[in-house]
């Protein structure tokens, strides 16, 4: 039976995979353990909940010990902005709670799911159909502790046969989880933005492509590669996956579609730019779908249709 633990359960990507295991898993087999951020009522009473720094390795190891934890989601870091603006502290989140997760993972037999990102490739990777294996040169503080978290992951599974698996993800949409310091934020802000005020200012060039994926699709990826068999993973630090790339001119072609009176503008901030520039506009995939089934449900028309018609019972409610 899985006991599993997840570290950032509060912030992007784990509000929402924590329901979702618990759904799959059962409430009492999934334990949330969040940070700064204040978890929802669900959180909490979905299932056990714990306050804890994956950075502390004392408390950390005790509730692995407590709720005998066999699987950890690690994803508790600082992403691409937020992480630029204080690379010192990012390094210290991203790197070090990765190696007590590591660590503790080693003494107590647990696998460990933790995500890498578009951001491990620099401006020197391929920027389109971006191989599975190539270079990786980032030139930020995330994309950084991104790879060697890769390299971290994959020495600790050669060195000490910790099961370790991750994905390459792009940037994220969620209808759940608001914006939390990262480049792509602005494909959420902009749906917000359309609903409410029927007009949206852009951080990026209107024709700044990049990989994107809805939440969904993410969440899917995170449960599917752990389930996957162990043999037929040759990449498992991490596999590239994606869904769809546009640009911010089209994401907003497409709002439009469903609210016509949208209008966009653009004021580019030089970071967010920079940042965007140095990432590819599509991954290949192809190692994700052939080696464990990976496949999105989402492409960007459906995405925006979903997006549209959830925020705005959120909004109204």
């Amino acid at each position: 039976m899985r006991r599993i633990l997840v570290t950032g359960a509060t912030g992007q990507i784990g509000s929402e995979l924590t329901p979702a295991l618990r759904q799959r898993y059962g409430a009492e087999q999934v334990v949330a353990v969040g940070h700064r951020n204040m978890p929802t009522e669900s959180l909490r009473s979905g299932g056990p909940y714990a306050a804890c720094d994956a950075r502390d390795n004392t408390a950390l190891a005790e509730i692995v010990q407590k709720f005998n934890i066999n699987t950890i989601y690690h994803l508790a870091a600082l992403l691409s902005v937020a992480a630029e603006k204080d690379p010192q502290l990012a390094w210290d989140v991203n790197m070090n709670g990765l190696q007590n997760v590591l660590e503790i993972a080693r003494s107590h037999g647990c696998g460990v799911f933790h995500p890498s990102s578009i951001a491990a490739f620099g401006p020197d990777t391929p920027p389109i159909n971006t191989p599975q294996v190539t270079i990786q040169r980032p030139n930020t503080m995330y994309g950084i502790s991104k790879v060697a978290a890769e390299l971290l992951c994959d020495y600790y599974y050669t060195r000490y046969r910790v099961d370790t698996r991750g994905v390459r993800y792009p940037g994220l949409i969620s209808h759940i989880a608001l914006p939390g310091g990262g480049t792509t934020d602005y494909a959420v802000e902009i749906f917000y933005a359309a609903l409410r005020k029927r007009k949206y200012t852009c951080p990026l060039k209107p024709d700044t492509r990049l990989d994107m994926m809805y939440m969904p699709d993410a969440i899917q990826a995170a449960m599917r590669i752990m389930e996957a068999d162990s043999t037929k993973l040759l990449h498992r630090n991490a596999y590239n996956i994606t869904a769809m790339s546009f640009s911010p001119m089209e994401l907003a072609a497409a709002i439009k579609k469903k609210i016509p009176e949208f209008t966009i503008n653009y004021e580019v901030d030089p970071i967010h730019q920079a940042i965007a520039d140095s990432w590819p506009d599509n991954m290949n995939d192809s190692a994700a779908r052939s080696q464990w089934g990976w496949a999105s449900q989402y492409d960007l028309e459906r995405m925006t249709s979903d997006m549209l018609a959830r925020l705005a019972a959120k909004l109204t409610a």
